[in-house]
């Protein structure tokens, strides 16, 4: 019977003496909106994609320097035996080497 209520004593004494709960930790996460920092990073995802794009289709539109044909070397494209494909590489065109 003692130990019931030493038992009951206890549980009284401690739904009294609630703990508070302690400060929280001011994290990155919680010091900003969650809304502002996702329409944040969209923005910077859409400059970057846009100018990336700009960038590439200047880039491309520059073109590029042709040069003359090298010279044809004897010792390139010797072919002592047909290949079991045909006259020309696998990959090849027909060129008049």
């Amino acid at each position: 019977m003692a130990s019931a209520a030493a038992r009951s004593g206890l549980r009284s004494l401690a739904a009294r003496a609630k703990v508070p709960a302690p400060a929280r930790r001011p994290m990155s996460s919680s010091a900003h909106d969650d809304a502002y920092e996702t329409a944040k990073w969209e923005k910077i995802t859409i400059v970057a994609a846009v100018s990336c794009t700009l960038l590439a289709a200047w880039n491309l539109s520059k073109g590029h320097p042709h040069y003359d044909e090298p010279p044809a070397y004897p010792y390139l494209h010797i072919r002592n035996k047909e290949f079991p494909w045909g006259p020309n590489g696998l990959f090849e065109t027909k060129h008049d080497h």
